[in-house]
C-alpha cells in the first residue's frame, strides 16, 4: 500500500460547518491513529455544496438530500478528493456509479435533543407555541402528538439555529444529540429524547466514508477503522428506506439496535401533517440485515393507504 505523507496526502472531502469539520477531523484522528501517520499525512478540503448555499427554502423545494452531497462526490469521482466524509443521515441511498461507502465510524447517540432557552422537554412546551425545524420527520412527528404547536421553517447549522432560538423566533428546536456532543455542546440540550418517544432519522448519528470503488490506498486506510456493528445497523436502515423510497419529502423514521444476538429493526411513516403514523418493527438474525429492512419497508407499505405520503 502507498502510505499518505507531507509530499502526497490523504485529500478528506467535507463540507465546512463546524459539525462537518468534527467529522472529518475525527475521521483524520482515527486514520492517523490505525496506521501511525502524522497529521501532514492528510489534507482537509473544505467544499461549498448547494445545501450549504440555500438556506432560505425548505430542503424539498430546491432538491432534496443530494444537495448536501452532490459537489462533494464531483470531487471525489474527478479526483480532487480521495474521500468524503459524510453524516449518513444526509445520504441518499444509491451512490453515483463508481462510488461506494464501506467504512462507517462507531456510532454516535442517535437520540433527538430537544433544546429550549427556558424549557427542559416537549411536555413543558405551552399550547400554541412556536417551535421552529428544519426536518420533515420531526415536523410530522410532533404535530402528530402535538397538534396545538405552530411549527415553523429553521434551517442552517448548529449555531445558526442556536441563535434563532436567542433572537425569539421560536421557543425551542431540535438538534440530534450526536451532533452536539462532537460539538463539546451536550449541555445545549434540555433532554435528549427518548427513542421511544421520537424514533430519530434512518442512520442518525453515524458517520460513513465514501471512496472511489477502484481505490486501493483508500480502501486499505479505511478498513482498518471500519466500525462492523454500525455498518450492520446501517445496512437494516438504509434498506429500509431503499425501499421506502425516502427522502427529504417523506417523514421516516427508523433504528436498527443489537439485541438477543440479533437485530431489532423499529420503522415508522407519517403523513407530512402528522395526522396519522404508522410504526412496526421486526427482528432477525445480524447476517439477514437488508432483508430485515426491505421486509419491513414493505409490511409499512400494505399497511399505509392510498396517498399516505401526499401533501394536502
Amino acid at each position: 500500500m502507498s502510505r499518505p505523507d507531507a509530499r502526497s496526502p490523504l485529500k478528506i472531502g467535507t463540507r465546512g460547518s463546524a459539525l462537518a469539520l468534527a467529522q472529518a477531523f475525527e475521521t483524520r484522528r482515527r486514520l492517523m491513529t490505525a496506521h501511525e501517520l502524522p497529521e501532514d499525512a492528510f489534507e482537509i478540503v473544505i467544499i461549498k455544496t448547494t445545501g450549504d448555499r440555500i438556506q432560505d427554502r425548505p430542503l424539498k423545494d430546491i432538491g432534496g438530500k443530494g444537495l448536501f452531497t452532490r459537489e462533494i462526490e464531483d470531487a471525489l469521482l474527478a479526483g480532487g478528493i480521495d474521500i468524503a466524509v459524510h453524516s449518513m443521515k444526509d445520504m441518499p441511498t444509491l451512490q453515483p456509479a463508481g462510488l461506494r461507502i464501506d467504512c462507517y465510524l462507531p456510532r454516535e447517540d442517535v437520540r433527538d435533543a430537544f433544546v429550549s432557552p427556558d424549557l427542559a422537554r416537549i411536555a413543558d412546551l405551552p399550547i400554541g407555541a412556536t417551535v421552529g425545524t428544519s426536518s420533515l420527520r420531526r415536523r410530522a412527528q410532533l404535530a402528530h402528538r402535538r397538534p396545538d404547536l405552530h411549527l415553523v421553517e429553521f434551517r442552517g447549522n448548529v449555531q445558526t439555529r442556536l441563535k434563532k432560538l436567542q433572537d425569539g423566533v421560536a421557543r425551542a428546536t431540535f438538534l440530534a444529540m450526536a451532533g452536539l456532543n462532537r460539538l463539546g455542546l451536550a449541555h445545549l440540550a434540555g433532554a435528549p429524547i427518548a427513542v421511544e418517544e421520537m424514533l430519530p432519522a434512518i442512520a442518525q448519528g453515524a458517520i460513513g466514508i465514501e471512496r472511489r470503488d477502484a481505490d486501493g490506498r483508500a480502501q486499505d486506510l479505511l478498513v482498518a477503522i471500519h466500525d462492523a456493528p454500525t455498518g450492520e445497523r446501517l445496512a437494516a436502515e438504509r434498506a429500509c428506506l431503499a425501499t421506502l423510497d425516502g427522502s427529504c419529502e417523506t417523514p421516516i423514521a427508523g433504528l436498527a439496535t443489537h439485541e438477543a444476538g440479533g437485530l431489532r429493526l423499529r420503522a415508522e411513516i407519517l403523513r407530512p401533517d402528522g395526522s396519522e403514523a404508522i410504526a412496526l418493527e421486526t427482528q432477525g438474525p445480524v447476517a439477514d440485515a437488508a432483508d430485515l429492512g426491505h421486509d419491513l419497508a414493505r409490511q409499512l407499505l400494505a399497511a399505509a393507504p392510498g396517498g399516505f405520503f401526499d401533501w394536502r
